[in-house]
Formats: structure tokens, C-alpha cells, sequence
């Protein structure tokens, strides 16, 4: 009987799609919700794009900054710990021995195979230190561009979704038309973005999808009725 080749398809860009929610959600949410707060106050769309467009670049600056600054503290991080670890193997090897055999202990291995993997493992200090690092820390060694595509992943994402409930007050003048349209395409915006982020992140797009519109529309509406009261 032939046999079948078996090829595995999973997931592997999570820290860049974790960077478009991250941009994408703010992206969509406040500047809609800053949107839909100015139009039950003024009457032009012109001063609601402009204050828009603002939020938009500001929004995407600091959360793009926030993106490089966590990824750097994370780089940071690693390198701190790997040089603890380098030290270790070199002063204290037989606790870093005891701690390897700890680790495969733990899936039930026999006391002789352990000895032979700690023994393999440990004759190789870079080889060593790498697997205290994956395995004892739960650490993967950074991307040493990862701050940079972060920061601009984010950034981008998060200017993208800012123009999407702004695109209406560019061709309807009227702000309460607008303001529908508005609604309309970032509810719309709200449901596909939350579907698509939803297959990548759960057995259950549907549900992600409807939890993102809830957020964005309780957003926007608490900013318009916030606006009518205070107007």
C-alpha cells in the first residue's frame, strides 16, 4: 500500500499577526469612536477629519513606539539571562547538570537514558546553554529585527484601521450621513477583521468576529452619547 506523505501546515508569523491586532483593533476602535464623539458635537466634517487625521498619526506613532520599546525590553531580557546561564554552565556545571536531568525527569525518562542525553547535551557548552535557555527559562532567542518590524507593523496596521471610519466625512459633507456611513463600513471593518483574526487565533472566527464589533460599537457609542450630553 502507498504511502502518504505527511505534511504538517502550522502557524508560524504569531508575533507579526499579534502586531496587526494590536495595531489593527486601536486602529479601527479609537479613532471611530473619537469620530462618531465629535460628530454628535460639531457640524463639519472638516474639523472631525482634521482632529481624525491627528489621532490617527499620534495614535500610530505611540502605539508603534510601545511595539519597538516592548521588543527591545524583551531582546534585553534575553541577553541578560543567556549571559546568567553562560556563567552557570562555567561556575556551577553540576547544578546545571542536575538541572537538564530535572527537566527530562519530567517526561519519565529512566535514570540511565537521562545520564546519556545530560552527558550529549552538556559536552557542547553553546548547545547546553541554548537548551537551559528553550527548555529551563522558556525563552526563544529574538529576532535582532523584531523592535523594527514590530514598531512599523503596528504603526501601519494601526494607521490603516484609523482611516477606515474616517473615509466617509472625505466625500459625504453631511455629518449625521457620515456619521451612518461611518458606522456602517466600521461595524463591517470591525466583523471581518475580528473573523480573520479569529482563524488565526481560535477554533471559533465567529465568535471573535462579534466580540470585536460589540467592542468598537459600545466604544463609539459611549463617546457619541458622551458627546450629546456634554454638547
Amino acid at each position: 500500500m502507498p504511502q502518504t506523505s505527511h505534511v504538517e501546515t502550522h502557524f508560524t508569523a504569531s508575533e507579526t499577526v499579534r502586531d496587526i491586532v494590536i495595531g489593527m483593533s486601536d486602529g479601527l476602535t479609537v479613532p471611530f469612536a473619537l469620530a462618531a464623539g465629535l460628530s454628535g458635537a460639531v457640524a463639519s466634517t472638516g474639523l472631525i477629519i482634521t482632529a481624525g487625521l491627528a489621532e490617527v498619526a499620534a495614535g500610530a506613532i505611540a502605539m508603534g513606539l510601545g511595539g519597538y520599546l516592548a521588543a527591545r525590553t524583551d531582546a534585553e531580557h534575553y541577553a541578560a539571562e543567556l549571559a546568567r546561564e553562560e556563567r552557570e554552565a562555567l561556575e556551577l556545571p553540576e547544578k546545571e547538570r542536575a538541572e537538564v536531568a530535572e527537566i527530562f525527569h519530567g517526561y519519565g525518562l529512566p535514570e540511565e537514558t537521562v545520564n546519556l542525553v545530560v552527558g550529549a547535551i552538556s559536552a557542547v557548552r553553546t548547545r547546553w546553554v541554548n537548551f537551559m535557555m528553550r527548555f529551563e527559562l522558556g525563552l526563544e532567542e529574538p529576532d535582532p529585527c523584531r523592535a523594527r518590524n514590530s514598531a512599523l507593523t503596528i504603526a501601519l496596521s494601526y494607521v490603516a484601521g484609523g482611516l477606515v471610519p474616517l473615509a466617509p466625512y472625505f466625500f459625504i459633507p453631511s455629518v449625521p450621513r457620515a456619521l451612518l456611513g461611518s458606522v456602517g463600513i466600521t461595524l463591517l471593518a470591525l466583523f471581518a477583521f475580528g473573523y480573520v483574526k479569529g482563524r488565526f487565533t481560535t477554533n471559533r472566527p465567529g465568535r471573535s468576529a462579534w466580540q470585536t464589533v460589540l467592542v468598537g460599537g459600545l466604544a463609539a457609542t459611549a463617546a457619541f452619547g458622551i458627546a450629546k450630553l456634554v454638547g
